[in-house]
């Protein structure tokens, strides 16, 4: 595993082995056969690439009515909870003393992006975000505090994890792409993003 510090995001490259990437799809799976992957809209009424769903006690959800956190799926029933294995990660990379609210699972499909935005509709931003890849690689693009400036990108890959705390918690960030069918363990190609969140 090789660690990288880019403006503050805290990269572990390799931090997940084969065996423990596929564990994780396999924990995922009865997940999103109850909480289904739905494709999100923005406030001003357009339709996001990615699609998504969440475990935990809250789940992100945007819509017309805005971005926030609510306590159950768009459909109406509560989210799943998170597995063990996704809350030990928090726990050795994150903090042992408080688990996340809220697993938000990503889904990037072939063409799919995530412009540059920040995470700030949590109400507490001393915690971190901790985020998983599976799957595909992603051109991860890191900017600063706000829209302006330079940016830099990494590529991430299945089974590296970036922690973003401190001056990075703010900091933008996006998907500009994925690197479709470049990696096997999905077996209809495509990216899962996990991000752990403290919510409340």
């Amino acid at each position: 595993m090789a660690r990288l510090l880019l403006r503050g995001f805290d990269i572990r490259k390799g931090y997940l082995d084969g065996a423990a990437q596929t564990q994780l799809i396999d924990v995922l799976r009865p997940i999103l056969k109850s909480a289904p992957l739905f494709h999100p809209t923005t406030p001003s009424g357009k339709q996001m690439s990615v699609r998504m769903t969440s475990a935990g006690g809250l789940g992100w959800v945007s819509d017309k009515a805005g971005y926030r956190y609510q306590d159950t799926h768009p459909k109406g029933a509560a989210w799943p909870a998170i597995p063990d294995v996704i809350l030990q990660m928090w726990k050795d990379l994150c903090s042992p003393d408080r688990d996340p609210d809220c697993c938000l699972i990503n889904y990037y499909g072939e063409g799919a992006r995530m412009g540059l935005h920040q995470d700030k509709d949590e109400a507490d931003f001393s915690w971190p975000v901790l985020s998983v890849s599976l799957g595909d690689d992603a051109l991860f693009r890191i900017g600063n505090t706000t829209r302006s400036g330079k940016t830099e990108s990494i590529w991430l890959n299945s089974g590296d994890v970036v922690i973003m705390g401190g001056p990075a918690r703010l900091a933008y960030h996006g998907i500009d792409r994925i690197r479709f069918g470049s990696s096997r363990l999905l077996p209809k190609g495509g990216r899962i993003n996990l991000t752990l969140r403290v919510a409340t």
